[in-house]
């Protein structure tokens, strides 16, 4: 069983750990929705026709009554600890991948049940009875090819991995928690290459000549292997981090900026090194002597914000468990269990590695401001979607994920075209649009102006359109009339001697606003 992983798979888990925090019946159907598409579903909402990756008003179309909530990384790993708990009181070594998903050497569980038929068996009774949760097992080698079985509820004996592997089509390379390699599939099948088998078949120093670095990580998973040669080591004990929390903390939300800082340190200690960290060891200890510790496994090397995730999640999971610790955090140490070469992060052609040591000052230094300010003292811009300039940026504290709110792509029916405003105003400023005649101009119920722009007056003064375009009607939530907005915008090339300015307008409720100015 050398190599071989085990691997304990929750189908659907966002939607059964947001059905268990709001207690919603089984027989409902329910969808978790991130970024206006739906994340994962149920098995009665998929019946109705519901799939994951559909957008949420075709989700809602197909069946009115799905429940929906929020995507809650945060919530689907607090959740997901008394899982991993109850797995780890059979098998050592385990390992959390993502919240949902925990793997465990298969050797030691095999040998100890006496068989992996029976070590399944016994993983799956165990998390029913200790949690209630439904799971699968696999077996494979490899976290790839483990997770797949699992899937399946297959487990794969040792060496028969790449036969498990071949017959599966080619689009399991790009699954939903998998690196983007939508291009690379599509490209693949349009080469015939619809397996894995058939891809692996592919000699690798092709692959490496025409597809690419990240195709040779792909071929390797085809190919059963693992997504990266066993070229890894252990770290010097040196590279972990620690920090004495005084007072100790008993909330997420305390520990969160500490978390960060500690992520930050780790990464920098690790890239002084030329390393990266693929496995995460979070290790906590309270005033009264409790020793908390768990493993977080990543198939791509931990990035700063990747690792901050993985140690709030975890303490958001042991403070607000069921048998949570009986005293405050007082002591919070991160530990890469196992690294990567350096290379594994290596820079693109045109980001330097001084753009790289900029861009990490850079962050140490907002890091720092947000230690003096407090979180909310230094914000970044999240682009989504939206109709307008001011409704597709929203600002999120810096280091938080930088996930939009709304699907930024189209269609977006009503939406601005680009080019966007350079400057968009908080507080939109009162404006006048004037005919020929110097009567004011409207929109119409159907969105149509009632006369050409001739003038538009700001701050008491009037100046000329000389060009103009639009309308472009934006009809929100006509379905809820205390929600309901009806506005329509228009772009305006104004002239005053001999300067020029161009303005958006929008029109709502009777009255013109300039929304935005463009260079």
């Amino acid at each position: 069983m050398s190599g071989q992983l085990l691997v304990v798979w929750c189908p659907d888990w966002p939607v059964v750990a947001a059905a268990s925090v709001r207690r919603t019946p089984a027989r409902l159907p329910v969808a978790v929705v991130g970024a206006n598409r739906v994340v994962a579903c149920s098995v009665v909402a998929r019946a109705e026709g519901v799939q994951r990756g559909m957008r949420r008003r075709e989700a809602q179309g197909r069946c009115p009554e799905l429940v929906v909530f929020d995507d809650d990384p945060v919530r689907d790993a607090r959740v997901f600890e008394p899982v991993a708990a109850a797995v780890e009181e059979l098998a050592v070594g385990v390992e959390v991948v993502r919240p949902g998903v925990v793997a465990v050497p298969a050797r030691g569980p095999v040998g100890y049940f006496g068989g992996p038929e029976a070590a399944a068996e016994r993983l799956v009774d165990q998390v029913a009875v200790r949690t209630g949760v439904e799971c699968q097992v696999g077996i494979a080698g490899g976290l790839f090819a483990a997770t797949l079985a699992a899937h399946r509820g297959l487990l794969i004996p040792a060496g028969e991995t790449p036969d498990f592997l071949a017959p599966l089509g080619i689009r399991e390379l790009n699954g939903p928690h998998a690196p983007d390699r939508t291009d690379l599939v599509d490209l693949l099948r349009r080469l015939g290459l619809r397996t894995l088998g058939a891809f692996a078949a592919v000699p690798e120093k092709d692959v490496a000549s025409r597809f690419g670095a990240d195709a040779v990580l792909a071929h390797r998973l085809s190919r059963g292997l693992e997504e990266r040669p066993p070229a890894r080591r252990r770290p010097p004990d040196d590279l972990s981090v620690t920090e004495v929390l005084d007072p100790p903390v008993d909330r997420v939300d305390s520990a969160a900026f500490v978390a960060r800082t500690l992520a930050e340190r780790l990464h920098a200690g690790l890239a002084a090194h030329g390393l990266a960290c693929t496995r995460l060891g979070i290790n906590a200890g309270t005033e009264r002597g409790e020793e908390l510790t768990r493993v977080w496994r990543c198939a791509e090397p931990l990035t700063p914000s990747g690792i901050a995730d993985r140690v709030r999640w975890q303490l958001d999971g042991w403070l607000r468990a069921v048998d949570r610790p009986s005293a405050g955090v007082s002591v919070l140490r991160l530990e890469p269990v196992e690294v990567v070469e350096g290379q594994a992060l290596q820079l693109d052609l045109w980001r330097g590695e001084g753009h790289a040591v900029a861009n990490e000052r850079a962050g140490r230094a907002l890091v720092h401001v947000q230690g003096l300010l407090g979180p909310d003292g230094v914000l970044s811009p999240v682009l989504g979607g939206g109709r307008g300039p001011a409704e597709r940026v929203r600002l999120v504290p810096w280091g938080d994920e930088r996930t939009p709110r709304a699907d930024p792509d189209p269609p977006w029916p009503g939406r601005l075209p680009a080019p966007s405003p350079s400057l968009v105003l908080s507080r939109p400023v009162d404006a006048a649009v004037l005919d020929g005649e110097g009567a004011g101009v409207g929109v119409t119920g159907r969105f149509v102006l009632t006369a050409k722009p001739h003038r538009v007056v700001l701050n008491g003064d009037a100046r000329e359109v000389r060009a103009w375009a639009g309308p472009w009607p934006a009809d929100e939530r006509w379905w809820e009339p205390d929600q309901a907005r009806r506005r329509a915008r228009i772009q305006v090339l104004l002239v005053d001697g001999e300067e020029q300015s161009a303005l958006l307008l929008v029109h709502e409720h009777g009255r013109w606003l300039v929304e935005g100015w463009y260079d």
